[in-house]
């Protein structure tokens, strides 16, 4: 029964959520809400599993005890939502007799984009849950789940940065205070389980999602990570990061079906990829987890008992449930040819430890695969009650059983999108920003230009903002057009717009691979570009990526602007007029050409509904910028792979040596300049010889200029001499801090032995005596102040355990200590 009972009504919406033809099938059975608790199963008394008052275990086994083979197998699966897999907006008749009658693990994106009020949404969510709280045999309710890298997934929801800009904060606290606003937005439509934060480190640039990732550092990735975990699980709303693990560095960064063969080493996983997940499972105590498309050493991480089982939960502690991310399960036959048929996958994905199948279809097959392979003897119910277990935890832990219904219907749109929030969000849109040039001082143009000419495709577009995985039907936009005649609405400045170029021209992505001619239209566009560059005092150029260029299965051959954007930014910089370039960007862009030429470059990662308006603050002189990259940034496409941490030497390109390859770099890691200055002085280290490889160091940091300013410190640690080779610079510390001018702030970090594990050559993880420097300073290149501390003793501890001999492995679990 297809219908939609969300009825479009004059000023707004409602959810008539019984205007079903002829009887409700589902009238309420108010009878099992008792005082205090539910009769879930309907049997008239209080079971173990309906008593809030039970530890969560023992609710568990009762439970579990009271479920069939057909109601275990539903909680291993994910039901798409509306006009995905499910075809109705609320529950029908049909699902009364099809595979919802016996329960579902969850369901997912359940009309995120179908409806726009909060409170309606609240309600048709309350609806579908309803069904199974009150129309299955236990009861069991669902875990709804949403995207949410960006914002939540759902119509009206605040708007955030992409993982690219939040990145470029280098903001603990904002990080946290993102994640708290995704997960109290999430609680008040409904939803209780957000796939977020991202986590790939992201090694290769021209790779498509990089605007869906933190950055290329994985102790960057983590610190953000553990922030925004923490954030959305202080709401009680689940944190379900991705995509676990190794998918950031598949080879050439293809994607699509080629999302495999990471050139990764074991201990590369373990120091760059594994890093961000184990400290957002054991610092943060996310409960969820979507597992990779990728292989690794041949076994794809579906089916990866050692990755889904031993790693993931022995040695991180994770506790919570396994999604797999869409189509994994099926890959394993499909592309990865590990298995001969989609049953057997499924079977391997199950024994491997992945416990529910998350897919755009009907999970009907998979379910019932299971249930034969049980049937068969090929498939313990013993493994199935595990998995089970792990999924009703986490039900247990988001308060299901003692309230299913968590929306709040009648005040959630005062919540989503409240004031508050979109404040948070519209400074999140100002520290990503990042200042990459500023030649003469360029920047800010303040009042000082009468007339400005603001030209290119990003400039009055919302096309940058991917409404993919973020929110969508947001009202607060600004476009860069709108942002600047909004901060000089009530100065005697002159803005003009023209677009001069789209962000791709015809037979994108095709002719990436050779230059072709401008069309006649787009001479034409440029031309208008340029008389009004021409008739004006300063150009303002913004450009760079949107959805077509980048995103999930947008990876580039090349770095350059796409499409006719640099023929644009030629023509404009040959008026003579000064230059000002924004960049949008979805991924590292080798600018060579406006680094060169342009007085001022400003760069934005997705900054998302409100990023225009923080753009133009900038760009004027309200908003001082002190975002910082985080990534490599190179001069051409042809020195990658280039990223960091690295080896010794990996990234050297001696200038004597004048081939293709030995460019330099365009922006190292870390790099972000401010309209004021910054002074580092008085390092210190606590502990010069140190026996528990514990060790605080402070310098102080004070702003020389003349304005406010945001600066981060960075702190990085090298191992100077190691049994095996290790990186030159371990980025092991950061602060994001405002200073007045003059003002000094005294900064502290923490090392732990964690930040300092080596694997030696016997494989084992280990701190080896010796020297190690500590560096502090602007970015990765530009090092302020370096001394070194000596880890002497043949013993590592934490100071609460007992010694760890010189050469055991270490157990991580010791070094939880949080360092924010």
């Amino acid at each position: 029964m297809k219908r939609l009972t969300v009825m479009l009504l004059c000023a707004g919406m409602c959810f008539p959520a019984l205007a079903r033809k002829n009887q409700d099938p589902f009238p309420h059975k108010k009878e099992i809400y008792k005082k205090g608790w539910i009769d879930f199963n309907k049997n008239g008394k209080k079971d173990i599993y309906e008593d809030p008052t039970q530890d969560i275990e023992k609710r568990i086994d009762d439970l579990l005890s009271q479920m069939n083979l057909d109601e275990k197998t539903c909680q291993l699966a994910t039901y798409y939502g509306y006009k995905k897999a499910l075809e109705d907006s609320v529950p029908t008749a049909a699902w009364k007799t099809n595979i919802l009658k016996d329960g579902i693990a969850n369901v997912d994106e359940h009309l995120n984009k179908e409806i726009g009020d909060p409170n309606t949404l609240a309600t048709a969510l309350a609806e579908t849950q309803r069904f199974f709280v009150e129309y299955t045999r236990l009861g069991i309710p669902v875990d709804f789940t949403n995207e949410g890298i960006r914002g939540l997934c759902a119509r009206s929801a605040t708007s955030f940065p992409s993982m690219n800009g939040l990145g470029c904060t280098w903001d603990k606290e904002l990080a946290y205070m993102q994640g708290v606003i995704e997960g109290r937005e999430a609680r008040a439509m409904g939803y209780t389980n957000i796939y977020a934060p991202i986590l790939d480190v992201a090694r290769d640039q021209r790779w498509g999602r990089w605007e869906g990732s933190i950055g290329e550092d994985p102790y960057l990735v983590a610190r953000i990570g553990v922030a925004m975990s923490k954030g959305i699980q202080s709401q009680r709303v689940v944190s379900t990061p991705k995509h676990y693990v190794g998918y950031g560095d598949c080879k050439a960064a293809r994607q699509w079906d080629s999302r495999t063969d990471p050139h990764i080493t074991p201990s590369e996983m373990y120091y760059i990829h594994e890093y961000p997940f184990r400290k957002v499972f054991q610092e943060a105590g996310a409960l969820g987890v979507m597992c990779a498309y990728n292989d690794y050493d041949g076994v794809p991480m579906a089916g990866n008992y050692h990755y889904l089982t031993e790693v993931l939960r022995k040695e991180m502690g994770f506790k919570g449930y396994v999604v797999s991310d869409s189509y994994a399960i099926g890959r394993l036959n499909g592309v990865h040819k590990v298995t001969p048929n989609f049953k057997e996958s499924g079977r391997k994905a199950i024994e491997a430890g992945l416990n529910v199948r998350t897919e755009f279809n009907d999970p009907t097959e998979y379910i019932t695969n299971i249930r034969e392979l049980v049937l068969e003897g090929k498939l313990s119910m013993e493994r199935v009650d595990e998995l089970v277990r792990d999924v009703l935890y986490v039900k247990f832990w988001l308060g299901l059983f003692d309230n299913p219904y968590t929306g709040s219907t009648k005040e959630a749109s005062d919540i989503v999108s409240c004031e508050d929030h979109l404040n948070t969000a519209l400074r999140a849109s100002r520290e990503c920003l990042v200042l990459l040039k500023n030649a003469d001082n360029m920047l800010p143009l303040q009042t000082r230009y009468r007339k400005i000419a603001v030209i290119g495709p990003n400039a009055d577009s919302k096309d940058y903002i991917p409404a993919h995985y973020g929110p969508m039907g947001f009202e607060r936009f600004y476009s860069v057009v709108d942002g600047l005649k909004s901060v000089y609405q009530h100065d005697d400045v002159e803005i003009n717009y023209v677009k001069g170029i789209d962000i791709v021209n015809p037979g994108w992505p095709e002719n990436e691979l050779m230059c072709d001619t401008l069309t006649t239209g787009e001479q034409q566009s440029i031309q208008e570009a340029v008389e009004l560059a021409r008739r004006s005092d300063v150009a303002v150029l913004v450009l760079g990526d949107n959805q077509r260029t980048s995103g999930e299965s947008r990876t580039r051959s090349s770095l350059d602007l796409p499409g006719h954007q640099e023929q644009l930014l030629e023509a404009v910089v040959k008026t003579g007029k000064p230059v000002v370039l924004v960049l949008i960007w979805g991924r590292p862009a080798t600018i060579n050409f406006a680094d060169r030429y342009c007085k001022g470059i400003l760069a934005a990662g997705y900054p998302g509904a409100q990023g225009g308006l923080a753009i133009a603050e900038a760009l004027k002189g309200d908003y001082n910028p002190g975002g910082k990259l985080t990534g490599t940034w190179p001069k051409t496409v042809g020195q990658l792979p280039m990223n960091i941490p690295t080896k010794p030497n990996a990234n050297w390109e001696p200038m004597k040596y004048h081939s293709v390859a030995n460019k330099g770099l365009l922006y190292c890691f870390g790099h972000g300049l401010s309209y004021t200055t910054f002074r580092y002085d008085d390092l210190k280290i606590d502990s010069v010889h140190t026996q528990t490889a514990n060790v605080k160091v402070t310098c102080r940091v004070t702003n020389t200029g003349s304005v406010a300013g945001d600066e981060v410190v960075q702190l990085y640690v090298n191992d100077v001499v190691s049994s095996t080779t290790t990186y030159e610079k371990n980025l092991r510390g950061f602060e994001r801090i405002h200073l007045l001018p003059g003002e000094s702030k005294e900064i502290t970090f923490n090392i732990v032995p964690d930040d300092l594990i080596l694997i030696n050559e016997q494989k084992e993880r280990v701190v080896e005596p010796g020297e190690f420097k500590v560096m502090v300073g602007s970015s990765y290149e530009d090092i302020r102040l370096a001394d070194s501390f000596y880890y002497r003793s043949d013993i590592a501890t934490d100071g609460d355990l007992q010694p760890i001999e010189k050469g055991k492995m270490i157990d991580e679990s010791n070094f939880k200590e949080e360092k924010e």
